[in-house]
């Protein structure tokens, strides 16, 4: 007896089951992060020359030389965030937008500031295509945010920097999280800022290496 071939549709949907119960034996234990990262097809945010890799657990090179970050770090980050639903999200770096859409799943609505607008042109068309709605992708600086639809509830840069930009700090409200990568060169390390009443608590996550996010107030040099 015969039995027809896993079309490729089919394998991908095993690998991305595969990559979300590794993601839970890893640690991540929100289960709103870990549905949305089982509902976003990452194959649709991976060059084409690299979708055999879409749900290996590292980064991928895109253009300009950018990444699309390792699944565990997106969850992570994603996870520290404690989205619920209701909340107003800020990402500085769409890159491909795969973060991008895995927060849309879980939050209200985000804004998406993406440097190169040859990436952002195509993340915005990615992400209509797919169906997300509640995404707004825009090519700026991402280091001074978006004041015009500020302040935010949450805030996740995706790229490094050696402290915490002010523009976007201020554009954080009250009781608000960012989670972003601080350091230099030589490496990183994932942090989330809470702030409150005005000032400024952080936790350490993890170590990580990001590419540097460049901006007028980001990698010293890079404006």
């Amino acid at each position: 007896m015969s039995f027809p071939a896993d079309t490729p549709a089919d394998l991908a949907a095993a690998k991305q089951r595969m990559l979300v119960e590794h993601l839970a034996g890893e640690g991540i234990r929100d289960p709103r992060v870990l549905e949305a990262m089982a509902r976003v097809p990452r194959e649709a945010f991976v060059p084409p020359d690299l979708r055999h890799r879409s749900y290996d657990d590292c980064a991928l090179p895109l253009a300009c030389g950018q990444t699309i970050s390792q699944p565990l770090i997106v969850a992570m980050m994603t996870e520290a965030l404690g989205l619920t639903g209701s909340e107003r999200v800020l990402e500085i770096g769409t890159g491909s937008g795969y973060q991008c859409a895995v927060l849309a799943e879980l939050a209200q609505s985000v804004v998406s500031i993406e440097r190169h607008e040859h990436l952002a042109l195509e993340a915005r068309a990615r992400l209509a295509q797919l169906g997300y709605r509640n995404v707004l992708v825009i090519s700026g600086d991402g280091t001074l945010g978006d004041p015009e639809h500020a302040p935010f509830d949450r805030i996740i840069i995706t790229a490094a920097a050696r402290e915490a930009p002010p523009r976007l700090l201020e554009q954080l409200a009250d009781g608000g999280v960012m989670v972003l990568p601080l350091g230099d060169e030589r490496g990183q390390t994932l942090k989330r800022l809470h702030k409150h009443g005005g000032q400024i608590t952080t936790t350490n996550l993890t170590s990580c290496r990001f590419v540097p996010m460049i901006g007028s107030s980001g990698w010293p040099g890079s404006a």
